[in-house]
């Protein structure tokens, strides 16, 4: 299988020049892989859940907050300011969550390639930072995180991006079974 140009970059970074893990680390990390991605995976879907079920609190929380200022204060913007501009659910918390949630997904799919050693199964882990890595840069742009978030993101990734491909050639390639030649 082909390598991607960005895989490939990746590869001669976190492969040719960056610090070797250790023969045995290296075995030992592809043993706890699937587990460790099989953890990750519920507790990310688990976040998921409770975070959307936390937001919709909060949003009827801001919605009876605005009720009670309407009621009692009016609908004069200088009355009801704080209450009306408060946050409710926006594009970026259900993007964020829709993140977690594919993450989530992308782990678990990745247990039974991780535990045969198929390169399918480092493919879903590969795809995963990708996508963390993504929403990093995404969330640049919000309210929510910034510039210090962005940082702790990319330096996540990056030794994620480290230990994945420390460990990729220990991954073999799906090949399907060639059938049997008949006489």
């Amino acid at each position: 299988m082909a390598n991607l140009p960005l895989e490939s970059t990746l590869a001669d970074i976190f492969v040719k020049k960056a610090p070797k893990i250790s023969e045995g680390g290296r075995k030992a990390l592809t043993e706890w892989a699937p587990w460790i991605a099989l953890v990750v995976g519920v507790l990310s879907l688990w976040s998921a859940w409770i975070l959307w079920h936390w937001a919709h609190l909060a949003n009827a929380a801001v919605n009876f907050a605005n009720d009670l200022c309407h009621a009692y204060g009016g609908y004069a913007p200088s009355t009801c300011s704080a209450a009306a501009n408060a946050s409710r659910l926006s594009f970026w918390v259900w993007l964020g969550l829709i993140v977690l949630a594919i993450e989530g997904v992308l782990y678990l799919l990745a247990f039974s390639g991780l535990r045969d050693r198929k390169r399918s199964g480092w493919n879903l882990l590969y795809y995963g930072a990708l996508v963390n890595v993504a929403y990093a840069v995404v969330s640049l742009f919000t309210d929510y995180s910034g510039v210090s978030h962005f940082l702790g993101a990319v330096i996540g990734s990056a030794v994620g991006f480290w230990v994945l491909f420390q460990v990729r050639d220990l991954y073999k390639p799906d090949v399907a079974p060639k059938a049997p030649i008949e006489k």
